[in-house]
């Protein structure tokens, strides 16, 4: 728990492509009961993006779509898997069809998270 009661997500066991992709103390908790700002979302995409290509975070634009990146099918459900253990929820490999870009997928996942905490109450 941080200085205001919330708690925080840690890190925990390793991470593919050994990234840590956001300090806990950036990251809210994981449950559903948590609402994750999309901005979160957002840096975390863009740090695991920016770590498997190799790249700085400040070469990935979130207006443009993943296939921009060469993110191949595998790519994508590594992705979409360790955004779902980041999250602690289920993320469908698929989504990336439906929201092509980091903020569409970031603002998805953010409202998505808002509305299982509001309908978890």
């Amino acid at each position: 728990m941080n200085t205001n009661g919330q708690q925080v997500l840690t890190q925990q066991g390793s991470q593919p492509h050994q990234s840590q992709h956001l300090p806990a103390s950036d990251i809210k908790a994981n449950s559903n009961r948590s609402v994750i700002a999309a901005e979160d979302i957002q840096n975390w995409i863009v740090t695991y993006l920016a770590d498997m290509l190799e790249i700085s975070g400040d070469d990935i634009e979130t207006d443009v779509s993943f296939d921009s990146y060469g993110l191949d099918s595998s790519a994508a459900v590594g992705l979409t898997g360790d955004l779902e253990d980041w999250l602690g929820e289920v993320v469908d490999p698929t989504i990336l069809y439906d929201y092509p870009t980091i903020d569409s997928l970031s603002a998805h996942l953010s409202d998505s998270k808002q509305e299982n905490c509001y309908d978890n109450n």
